[in-house]
C-alpha cells in the first residue's frame, strides 16, 4: 500500500514554513525601514560628525607620522585601528572604509542604509518566527512585543556590557575577538532568560543568572591602548542614539512578528 503525500499532513509544514517566510517578510521591511528613519534622524548625523574627526585624525598622522602612537600599537598587534562599528549589533548600516569606495552622503547612503537595515530585519524577523512557532503558544503583536523586548536585552544590551557602539575613529580590537565574544554573550544571555522565563526549575534559575554573568566576568577583548578621535561627549551622546534607536526597532520588530504571525502563520 503506497502512502499519500498529498494530504493534510504534509500540507501543514509548508503552510508554517510560507507562514513564517511571509511574516518575516512583512516584520522585517516595515521595521527596518522604520530603523533607517530613526538613525537618519538621530544616529547618522552624529555619524558623521565622527567621520570629521576621524579626517582630521588622519590627515595628522600623514603630516606627522610619528605622532600618532595609539595606532603604531595598533599595527605591532595586527589590528586595523580604523576598524570600528557605525552603531553596533544593527543599530547603523553605513559602510566606512579608508582608501575604498563609500556610499556617498545624502540619498546614495541613506538607499544603502535601508537595504542593510531592511536586510537585517527580514533576517531577525524569521528568527523570531520560528522560535514562537517551536514555543507553540498563541502570540499577539503585545506579546510580540515582549519577545522583540527579550530579543534587545540578547542582542544589543547584553553585548554592549562589554563592546559598546563605536565611532568611527575608535581603536577596537581585532574583528574576530570581538565577534566570538559577541557570539558567546548573545548566545548564552537567550538561553538564561529561556530559563528564567520558562523553568519552574529554582537551580536552573540560579544557572541562568550565573550563565548571564559568565560573559561580562570574562570580559569583552579590548585594544592594546584605547584611542579615538572624537571627544567623550559624542561619543555618549552616540551611544544614547543607538540604544534609542535599537529599542525602537526590536520593540517595533516583535510587535510586527506577533502581528503577521497571527495572521499569516
Amino acid at each position: 500500500m503506497s502512502l499519500s503525500r498529498t494530504g493534510p499532513g504534509a500540507a501543514a509544514p509548508a503552510g508554517i514554513f510560507n507562514g513564517i517566510v511571509r511574516t518575516a517578510a512583512a516584520a522585517g521591511i516595515i521595521a527596518g525601514l522604520l530603523l533607517t528613519g530613526v538613525q537618519h534622524l538621530q544616529v547618522i548625523p552624529i555619524i558623521q560628525q565622527a567621520e570629521v574627526y576621524e579626517k582630521a585624525q588622519d590627515s595628522a598622522a600623514v603630516v606627522v607620522p610619528a605622532a600618532p602612537v595609539a595606532a603604531e600599537h595598533a599595527h605591532a598587534a595586527g589590528t586595523a585601528p580604523h576598524e570600528h562599528g557605525h552603531g553596533g549589533h544593527g543599530a547603523a548600516a553605513e559602510a566606512h572604509s579608508h582608501g575604498g569606495w563609500e556610499p556617498e552622503d545624502g540619498i546614495e547612503r541613506t538607499a544603502y542604509t535601508a537595504l542593510a537595515d531592511v536586510s537585517m530585519g527580514v533576517g531577525y524577523a524569521l528568527l523570531l518566527a520560528a522560535v514562537i512557532c517551536l514555543r507553540g503558544r498563541p502570540v499577539t503583536w503585545r506579546s510580540g512585543m515582549l519577545w522583540g523586548a527579550a530579543a534587545y536585552a540578547v542582542f544589543f544590551i547584553a553585548p554592549s556590557l562589554g563592546l559598546p557602539p563605536e565611532l568611527p575613529g575608535t581603536l577596537a580590537a581585532p574583528v574576530s575577538a570581538r565577534q566570538a565574544w559577541w557570539i558567546c554573550t548573545a548566545f548564552s544571555t537567550a538561553v538564561a532568560i529561556g530559563a528564567l522565563a520558562w523553568s519552574r526549575n529554582v537551580w536552573f534559575k540560579v544557572g541562568a543568572v550565573a550563565l548571564l554573568l559568565v560573559p561580562h566576568l570574562v570580559g569583552a577583548p579590548q585594544p592594546p591602548m584605547h584611542s579615538m578621535a572624537a571627544p567623550e561627549s559624542l561619543v555618549g551622546s552616540f551611544i544614547i542614539a543607538t540604544a534609542l534607536a535599537n529599542a525602537v526597532f526590536w520593540l517595533a520588530l516583535g510587535g510586527l512578528t506577533g502581528y503577521f504571525y497571527k495572521k499569516f502563520a
